[in-house]
């Protein structure tokens, strides 16, 4: 009888509640949640026993679907940060080559400055390109490199992290 009195409270104070809120009809019918009277019944043991182990199962796949997530968020944190470190280095030799192509670039405007005949220019002209062409190639064989270098670590400390990670799940 007590649960009955208790489910009419409620009912009359969700009544209350939502008659407190003014919404407007415009005009519609109101419709309200119809009421049924079920009897409390008693799960049987069978079922309480399934549903207490599929929450048990639904437990452990969520610990480990988390440690999963945790581990893959480290795995991409060690990546950017390596990734990083090296993306610094590969913009610092392109400093240092912009450096020494623009010191190259104002010793040739210098050595221009000093011509006397245009067999003089020419000869000085060939002899730049020549040497700047060595140079450049020396340059991007050295950006390849390090460009292969930075690519094999990021690949390598992904391959490390997820073989820790199945090693762990297994």
């Amino acid at each position: 009888m007590t649960d009955t009195t208790t489910a009419a409270n409620k009912a009359e104070t969700t009544k209350h509640a939502a008659s407190s809120i003014d919404i407007p009809d415009y005009g519609l019918p109101k419709f309200e949640m119809p009421k049924f009277d079920l009897p409390n019944m008693e799960m049987p043991e069978a079922f309480r026993e399934i549903a207490e182990k599929g929450v048990e199962q639904t437990r452990d796949a969520y610990a480990k679907a988390k440690v999963a997530s945790e581990e893959a968020a480290d795995l991409l944190e060690n990546t950017y940060e390596a990734a990083t470190k090296r993306a610094t280095d590969y913009n610092l030799k392109l400093i240092e080559i912009a450096r020494t192509n623009t010191r190259a670039a104002f010793d040739y405007v210098h050595e221009l400055l000093g011509v006397k005949s245009p067999s003089e220019f020419i000869e000085l002209s060939t002899a730049q390109m020549r040497k700047q062409f060595e140079i450049v190639s020396a340059q991007n064989k050295e950006l390849y490199a390090l460009a292969q270098e930075i690519a094999t670590e990021a690949v390598e400390t992904i391959k490390t992290s997820v073989s820790k990670a199945v090693n762990k799940a297994t």
